[in-house]
């Protein structure tokens, strides 16, 4: 048997991408980049005058924020325990609610078709609405306060973590599930027995996450009147009192990385 080489392929590195991948490929990459330039010409050209103000102000607002004034700490740290209450009270609500309806927008597991499509379609909806809409429409029903914002974080943190916790169990090894079934379990041994030990290192890791989502979003929606810390912020805005603002914009923050450096060491020793 001979063992000759091709002159035309010897010392040359076959391709695993076909010449028509390769093509499709590069028509698209310039597609994209065409968009991207004729975006960026076309947003320069509506905002021509107002980046040049907007550059030369810049400096002259950021001045007016220093020194920061730390003395009001002790009178905002009563909001910010507030801001991190409205987070906890609503991602917790919204991890309990969560479980019947991640199982019941998973396709694996509710067969159902129409039952599948229906909670399908109610998470879209509530994915569809802003947390700061629905800030907006707690507080012109419940008046100013923290229960709009609780209520506003509650359902925009069931679209994000039912919709993620569903995906979630629609990835599962249903190998375990069908053993429960063949042996006689029924459908809630078979979630608790055989789904949930697969799912909860996810669904926790996931909370976790949409809590540390929350904190930020519950600053947000005081700007709206719902209450908690970014309700001050945005008094102190409005009064120009910039060195306060930026001594509570450095507790938020420093609070933020506080919240995530707990959360990610929680993370780490669960999954």
């Amino acid at each position: 048997m001979t063992n000759e080489k091709n002159p035309v392929t010897q010392g040359k590195t076959p391709s695993i991408y076909p010449a028509k991948t390769k093509k499709q490929v590069t028509i698209i990459f310039f597609a994209v980049l065409a968009v991207y330039l004729f975006s960026m010409y076309w947003t320069q050209r509506e905002m021509v005058g107002g980046i040049d103000g907007a550059l030369g102000n810049m400096f002259n607002v950021i001045s007016k924020f220093f020194p920061p004034n730390f003395a009001v700490l002790p009178a905002i740290w009563d909001p910010m325990v507030e801001t991190i209450q409205m987070a906890i009270i609503s991602t917790t609500g919204a991890a309990i609610v969560t479980v019947p309806l991640a199982v019941l927008a998973a396709e694996n597991i509710t067969t159902y078709r129409p039952l599948y499509f229906a909670s399908r379609t109610f998470l879209n909806i509530l994915r569809t609405i802003p947390d700061l809409v629905l800030a907006v429409i707690f507080v012109g029903l419940f008046g100013i306060g923290l229960f709009p914002g609780i209520l506003a974080l509650f359902i925009f943190s069931i679209g994000i973590l039912a919709k993620l916790i569903s995906e979630t169990i629609e990835a599962v090894d249903m190998n375990p599930l069908e053993a429960m079934r063949a042996s006689g379990g029924n459908v809630f041994q078979v979630i608790w027995y055989a789904l949930v030990p697969q799912v909860l290192p996810q669904f926790t890791s996931l909370t976790l996450y949409v809590f540390e989502i929350n904190i930020r979003a519950s600053v947000v929606l005081g700007l709206v009147g719902a209450g908690g810390i970014g309700l001050i912020l945005d008094q102190q805005l409005g009064f120009y009192n910039y060195p306060n603002a930026m001594a509570i914009v450095i507790l938020i923050f420093a609070v933020v990385l506080i919240i995530e450096y707990i959360s990610n060491k929680l993370r780490e020793a669960l999954i």
